[in-house]
Parts: structure tokens; C-alpha cells; sequence
């Protein structure tokens, strides 16, 4: 039970102490619920993480995606969007092993990214080598910069 009382005396350097105690066990107990270390300064894990970049004339997404083959990928475009959605599984272990740390999820999912600019869907490419897709995609006529000649008066 996690009931305890500030006792005249414990001073202000007792207060803390004990809140930082009560912090560790409460991450000990949370943590065993939530298959992580702890629940302070733990990452929201999104999956696939993914890198944007952009030259003059594409936009480049690149994500991570180990242990997904490329059959079980779907990449779509949607004027200034692009989506990954697949499907992520994982080896079974034996049935009479038990885990101590399970961090490896299986299981769809999807991931959209909003491009600053409008796209040409038609000439979008992607190649998964090494766990890493990388989807190029050609930015329309429009998207791209315009060079303006500036005349002397």
C-alpha cells in the first residue's frame, strides 16, 4: 500500500525524498502494466518513424521499417499526402518461456504525412532495401520554385 503521512519533523529534504520514493514505486508498479521501463520520459512510439526531405524537385520520405517485407506494404498518395500502411509480425517464442521485457509489437498499422507541397502521384517511386522504405516523390509544376528574371529600369 502506498499510504504515508508527513510526521512533524521529517523536514522539507524528508518531504522530497519521500515524494521520489513514491515516484519509483509508482513506476515500478505502472510499469509492469504498460510492457516499459517506466512511464516518465517514455516516447509516444510511433511506427514507422520517418524522415521528410525535400531537393528543388522531390519530396523524399524515408522510413524504418524492420522486419515488414515489402508484400505486406501499401503506399498511397492523396494530393499533399502520402500513406504507408502495412502489417508488422513477429517471431512466437516457445509457449513455456516466459518474457521479461516485450517491446517488439506486431500488428497493422498506418502512418500519413503531410507534404508542404502538391505532389505528382503519378510518377511516385518506392524501394525498400535494408528494412528502410524510401519513397520519392516528384513535386507537381506548381510546388516547384519558379526562377524570376529581374530587369533593370
Amino acid at each position: 500500500m502506498l499510504e504515508r503521512f508527513w510526521t512533524p519533523g521529517m523536514g522539507l529534504a524528508g518531504s522530497f525524498a519521500e515524494l521520489d520514493r513514491m515516484r519509483r514505486e509508482m513506476e515500478r508498479l505502472l510499469g509492469g502494466l504498460s510492457g516499459s521501463g517506466g512511464v516518465w520520459g517514455r516516447t509516444a512510439g510511433v511506427f514507422p518513424p520517418v524522415n521528410v526531405t525535400q531537393d528543388a524537385d522531390n519530396y523524399y520520405v524515408r522510413a524504418e521499417l524492420p522486419g515488414v517485407k515489402a508484400a505486406d506494404l501499401e503506399v498511397t498518395a492523396n494530393r499533399n499526402t502520402l500513406a504507408i500502411a502495412g502489417r508488422r509480425t513477429a517471431t512466437r517464442e516457445d509457449e513455456k518461456v516466459s518474457y521479461h521485457r516485450c517491446e517488439r509489437t506486431e500488428g497493422s498499422f498506418r502512418r500519413s504525412v503531410t507534404l508542404p507541397g502538391e505532389l505528382n502521384a503519378g510518377k511516385i517511386e518506392a524501394r525498400h532495401v535494408n528494412g528502410i522504405l524510401t519513397v520519392t516523390i516528384p513535386k507537381a509544376e506548381e510546388a516547384k520554385p519558379k526562377q524570376i528574371t529581374v530587369r533593370a529600369s
